[in-house]
């Protein structure tokens, strides 16, 4: 068989040379060349020949059958993923380093017949993490451990019984002879992931990519790997803190809006199958708090929106947020000096959503600005006060979605009182409501 060989191609021009150079001669791009493979010219069919491929079918008389999913037994990871794991499909897992990326996908193997491929950890390694979790005490030995890096080898292995599910941790690790680039390089990471898809897709295999997250806080290496997988699953949350968040980005079998909420401690990984309780347990009466419920998928989460504010010298006041999008905090604190007389000028403004929830849904814009009032006023919203609604420019307060399900969920875990737009018609009313509700 001949060796494929490898060129070096700008990304910008396409300018090709047979060595790598850190300046494209033809555009002048720097760090522009990338290898890439080029396969060898013996036995091609390139310009006619007799290739056969596969025929269009139309759709109105093809049959298909439902996808046979693998349910975990994990609600929360069978809730992100669509409903279980679907045989054949890739699933690219990213989070900060210590996250617990490694912890979730050892504990998804330990429930089928795995293999699990270590880049960088010995044996030795997965075998003492898997004694923590307890996970050496399952009856069932059906958990296989490859520590390698050669994807050449890893296919291979792979090939080699009827595994149910495939995971490389991580894919930055995984590197091929046929490429000079160092692991984790763009050239390595492309090449590699496309064999363990086209792995995949043959075998109905299906297989998990663990990748690492770049100090930009986006997946490191080519976009194409994000293009190419079927699932991106990212797990968030904070190191010191205890709660994980499992969110999804991209989803070919199921939607793209459902989290799973986990708890990390020293026996790995546990489920939180009431979210809302969990992340108001510690919830005290002050000044600067509101509760918000969010909808993440199909299911309402109450969580608490935090907010305080300080007198500055500075001449720039500082704005932060945690879980709240930055330019959505300045647009209100703009609105409600404006619109409701709420002067934040010489005052910083700190937001924080209790338990490292991140929501992206404007139904939240209410609580914000009502706990950055109270904050300001120091003065306490009533414990069993609710607020849902957008805000607008204008100082309008407006519906949100899934109103009477929210409410639902909120009056389950014993709140009585709603500022909704049903209630209040501008911000100004609606801070004026909110203060006066006392415990």
């Amino acid at each position: 068989m001949v060796k494929a060989s490898s060129i070096y191609v700008c990304q910008q021009c396409n300018y090709q040379s047979p060595q790598y150079l850190g300046k494209c001669p033809n555009c002048g791009a720097w760090g522009s060349l990338v290898e890439t493979l080029v396969a060898p010219e013996a036995g091609s069919t390139k310009g006619g020949g007799n290739r056969v491929g596969s025929k269009p079918t139309k759709l109105s008389t093809s049959s298909s059958k439902p996808l046979q999913r693998l349910k975990t037994g994990l609600e929360e990871v069978d809730r992100v993923l669509g409903g279980g794991i679907v045989p054949g499909s890739v699933v690219l897992l990213a989070g900060d380093p210590g996250i617990g990326k490694s912890t979730i996908l050892l504990e998804l193997a330990s429930l089928f017949k795995s293999l699990y491929v270590a880049g960088e950890e010995s044996v030795a390694q997965v075998h003492l993490r898997a004694g923590r979790l307890g996970l050496l005490k399952n009856k069932k030995d059906d958990l296989y451990i490859l520590a390698e890096t050669e994807i050449e080898n890893i296919l291979q292995a792979a090939r080699d019984d009827s595994y149910q599910i495939l995971i490389v941790d991580s894919i930055q690790s995984v590197t091929t002879d046929d490429l000079e680039s160092a692991a984790g390089s763009i050239a390595q990471v492309r090449e590699t992931a496309y064999r363990l898809h086209r792995l995949a897709k043959e075998e109905k295999l299906a297989v998990f990519l663990i990748g690492h997250i770049n100090k930009e806080g986006s997946i490191a290496g080519p976009k194409v790997l994000e293009h190419l997988v079927d699932t991106v699953l990212y797990l968030q949350g904070e190191q010191e803190g205890y709660f994980r968040i499992l969110t999804t980005s991209k989803n070919r079998f199921g939607p793209v809006d459902e989290v799973g909420v986990f708890e990390m401690n020293e026996a790995g990984m546990k489920e939180v199958k009431n979210p809302s309780e969990k992340f108001l347990s510690n919830r005290i009466s002050a000044p600067g708090s509101i509760v918000v419920p969010v909808m993440e998928g199909s299911r309402p989460i109450l969580t608490e929106i935090q907010a305080l504010t300080n007198q500055t010298n500075l001449v720039m006041p500082i704005r932060r947020s945690l879980g709240i999008d930055q330019t959505r905090l300045q647009l209100l604190i703009a609105t409600l000096a404006k619109r409701a007389g709420i002067f934040l000028g010489n005052q910083d403004v700190f937001v924080n959503v209790a338990g490292g929830l991140s929501i992206r849904e404007r139904s939240v814009d209410l609580g914000v600005c009502l706990a950055i009032a109270s904050s300001a006023h120091d003065e306490v919203i009533s414990r069993d006060t609710v607020a849902i609604g957008e805000v607008g420019l204008l100082g309008e307060v407006r519906s949100a979605p899934f109103l009477e399900k929210r409410i639902e969920e909120a009056k389950r875990l014993g709140f009585k009182k709603f500022i909704t737009s049903k209630k209040v018609r501008t911000l100004r009313e609606a801070v004026k409501l909110a203060l006066s509700l006392k415990n």
